[in-house]
């Protein structure tokens, strides 16, 4: 057996206590009030005031540096602090739920950690004021590891109101909003959570399932349909292109074209929804007005059977395999 780790010094253990101590006091000096909280941050646990007649949504997302981003001069920490808040509240758009609020647990680097951390709060804290969240706690620690920020986002809906991925029906109408591909060209940072969208679409629309992109257009569209058991039919001249999957496809050396970017490149954080057809049409037709500024399209509809198919020009039909970002274990 190899010799037993050296521990650190208690001093060494001081000065580390020490060090966070002063970081989470600044932290919670920058953290404002809000009524939503009967305990603030800053107690071994916050206490939350539920909205009255609501259901609570929670959904957790956590970023690895090397995975989700990578730290530099064109990703600087409080880009990665509006990140890791914004995949949250992506995921609470999918669900229909308007945010409330948020916590947010980072191992940071022991090298420069204290110069990330005030950065990540920056991006976490605009973004939350932007949304109406209140940042209700967190974890912080320090490790000799890459940076890591893990983000628990709080939402409610009224009962029996949240979107789910099983609602899809044949005959429903595919609706997606904004455009695809391209994001790793500086989007996938700069992510715009649809939640106002999202919020404004279920207070005047009948949403029978729904997700967001966050892998992959086709990969997503196919995860709602599996748990629908129903299948997608897609019209491929249909799919909204964003200008980035063609820079992207004209890259030396890509070898994609734009629509095989828009259908997998993923990190879009736009919104995936099954609507019976007269919903569907009159979303659409209402796009154009407040706060609907932003394109909203029909790309195919929900069928009976399984998977995904893709609709040609011409009309003929293919199998379309889901394709998308898959985290993998080595076997």
């Amino acid at each position: 057996m190899g010799a037993e780790p050296a521990l650190p010094t208690p001093a060494r253990r001081l000065h580390w206590r020490s060090v966070e101590t002063e970081f989470v006091n600044w932290l919670l000096s920058r953290v404002p009030a809000d009524p939503r909280l009967e305990v603030p941050p800053g107690d071994d646990a916050a206490v939350l005031r539920p909205p009255a007649m609501r259901r609570t949504v929670v959904t957790v997302d956590m970023l690895m540096e090397g995975v989700d981003f990578i730290p530099g001069p064109d990703c600087p920490a409080r880009a990665i602090g509006h990140k890791a808040l914004a995949v949250s509240l992506s995921d609470l758009a999918a669900m229909g739920a308007r945010p409330e609020a948020a916590f947010v647990a980072v191992s940071l680097p022991r090298a420069g950690g204290d110069a990330i951390g005030r950065g990540l709060l920056e991006g976490i804290s605009a973004l939350a004021a932007e949304y109406g969240v209140t940042l209700a706690g967190g974890d912080t620690n320090a490790w000799d590891g890459p940076l890591v920020v893990s983000t628990t986002a709080i939402g409610s809906v009224p009962p029996g109101a949240a979107w789910r991925r099983d609602g899809g029906r044949p005959g429903d109408l595919i609706v997606v909003t904004g455009a695809f591909g391209g994001s790793l060209l500086g989007r996938h940072l700069a992510v715009e959570p649809r939640c106002r969208e999202a919020l404004h679409i279920a207070e005047r629309f009948q949403v029978h399932a729904a997700i967001d992109c966050s892998d992959g257009l086709s990969l997503d569209l196919g995860r709602m349909m599996a748990a629908s058991g129903t299948r997608a039919a897609i019209r491929l001249a249909a799919v909204p292109i964003h200008p980035d999957a063609v820079r992207m496809s004209g890259q030396p050396g890509d070898g994609r074209s734009p629509l095989e970017h828009a259908l997998a490149d993923g990190e879009d954080f736009e919104l995936i929804m099954a609507l019976p057809p007269e919903a569907a049409h009159a979303l659409v037709a209402a796009a154009g007005t407040p706060p609907l500024g932003l394109p909203i399209t029909i790309i195919g509809e929900v069928e009976a059977g399984s998977g995904l198919v893709a609709i040609a020009a011409d009309g003929s039909r293919s199998p379309l395999e889901p394709r998308g970002f898959v985290h993998a274990f080595d076997s």
